[in-house]
């Protein structure tokens, strides 16, 4: 039998030889829900005067990922620090996240994907900066990047890599090449509610820098070079000629309408719908790719007029305090700890760029798993963030905009850069000083 909201179904008294009148029943039945009510309002008083503390965190993730955060990072520190988390998750943090800060009633800490967003804020003074919290040697400089004034003000929680190209396992290396010159053979969706476009974002990017190095990309992601430049609009017309811009309306149309998380599903028919998909490690974990024991080449291999060079374009989930109470700034060491950064990673087979929560050799990890994590732990690698999230969120929006439109008419282009280079030219925008790690 379960038990009504309030506590446990009350046992039902039987009237025995000797045993208590209906009416002390009564009583006693009052003064337990006297007592109830009282034990109620005492856990409110203390919760208020702050003997149980709470921190408030607003992250993206939600459903199974949320539930996975709860049991593997949160649950943990509540039973360890005796703070209660007060977890929000929202596919759209971005606009939820504003509304908060407008409104005056921010959370305690934030986790976003966007450098960008987080330096606006900054600029604003709404964030506190992380000095004597998080030590800056434990992640690499382009991922606890300093502004301007010296401080920084977030850390990675999780890291991914982005310049690669899955396929499933047996394909081999002949047809994979085969595969890249047909733009049906890439799993391609660009939907992705209100930030629809970043998966072309992502491509674009990719391809300027597997084209033209990582010293010309932190310059345009850092707004100091022309989205009219002849390298930024051959990675734009790249990336179209692989995926059929403008061509085949049936497919422009599945590109389009295709929710990005769907995008590689053909990949599991008979005959198979599509074969190579360019995203990010975090793709692999879906239950297409494990059935299908995805592998990944470096995307270089697939992009026309790629130099060869080891950079990699990264991202990550970036953790930010926005109030610094006891109980939020006990989570932000926390969450930079090297025990949240393996449990986190372990949960959702991620990678961390903590410098002391690294995997054992020998660990039980699947070999592509491994050999991600090497990539992002290779020193003579050069590791570039996302460009369009370390843009302004305005500019990283328009981007993405551009992106859908250029997939229906790639004719506009002249016109879609002419447009980002005005607005990258606005004042009071935020740019990053650096996207990578270092550059050659």
């Amino acid at each position: 039998m379960n038990a009504r909201h309030g506590g446990p179904a009350p046992a039902v008294p039987t009237r025995r030889r000797g045993g208590p009148s209906r009416r002390l029943v009564r009583r006693l039945a009052l003064v337990a829900t006297c007592l109830a009510v009282l034990a109620a309002a005492v856990v409110v008083g203390v919760r208020a005067l702050g003997a149980e503390p709470t921190v408030t965190l607003l992250a993206n993730w939600t459903g199974k990922d949320e539930r996975l955060f709860r049991e593997a990072v949160i649950a943990p520190f509540e039973h360890k620090y005796h703070v209660r988390v007060d977890y929000q998750g929202s596919s759209a943090e971005s606009q939820v996240l504003g509304a908060e800060v407008e409104a005056g009633t921010p959370p305690d800490v934030v986790v976003l994907t966007g450098p960008g967003e987080l330096a606006e804020y900054a600029r604003q003074k709404n964030l506190v900066a992380l000095d004597g919290l998080v030590a800056r040697d434990d992640f690499g400089p382009s991922w606890a990047t300093p502004l301007a004034d010296g401080h920084v003000y977030w850390f990675p929680l999780k890291a991914d890599v982005k310049s690669l190209v899955w396929y499933p396992a047996g394909v081999d290396a002949r047809q994979r090449a085969e595969a890249a010159k047909r733009p049906a053979q890439w799993c391609v969706g660009m939907g992705s509610g209100a930030t629809s476009g970043w998966p072309g974002t992502d491509w674009i990017e990719d391809i300027l820098l597997q084209q033209s190095g990582p010293r010309l990309y932190a310059r345009w992601a850092r707004g100091d070079l022309s989205w009219r430049s002849k390298p930024v609009r051959r990675a734009w017309t790249t990336w179209g000629g692989l995926i059929g811009a403008g061509g085949d309306r049936d497919l422009v149309r599945r590109v389009l309408k295709t929710l990005y998380g769907r995008a590689s599903q053909p990949i599991a028919t008979v005959p198979r719908g599509c074969t190579l998909e360019h995203q990010g490690t975090f793709i692999r974990k879906e239950d297409r790719w494990v059935a299908a024991d995805g592998r990944y080449d470096p995307s270089a291999r697939h992009i026309p007029g790629a130099t060869g060079g080891d950079a990699w374009e990264v991202s990550g989930d970036l953790v930010a305090l926005l109030h610094a109470t006891p109980q939020a700034e006990r989570l932000i060491r926390y969450l930079a700890s090297p025990e949240a950064q393996r449990a986190w990673s372990a949960a959702e087979s991620a990678f961390t760029v903590s410098a002391g929560a690294q995997p054992a050799a020998g660990s039980a990890d699947s070999a592509w798993h491994r050999s991600l994590a090497r990539v992002l732990r290779d020193g003579h690698a050069v590791h570039c963030f996302d460009a369009s999230d370390a843009m302004p969120p305005s500019v990283r929006d328009a981007f993405a905009e551009a992106a859908i439109e250029y997939v229906a008419h790639p004719g506009h282009l002249e016109a879609l850069l002419r447009s980002l280079d005005t607005l990258t030219d606005s004042p009071g925008l935020t740019w990053l000083p650096s996207v990578c790690d270092r550059t050659r």
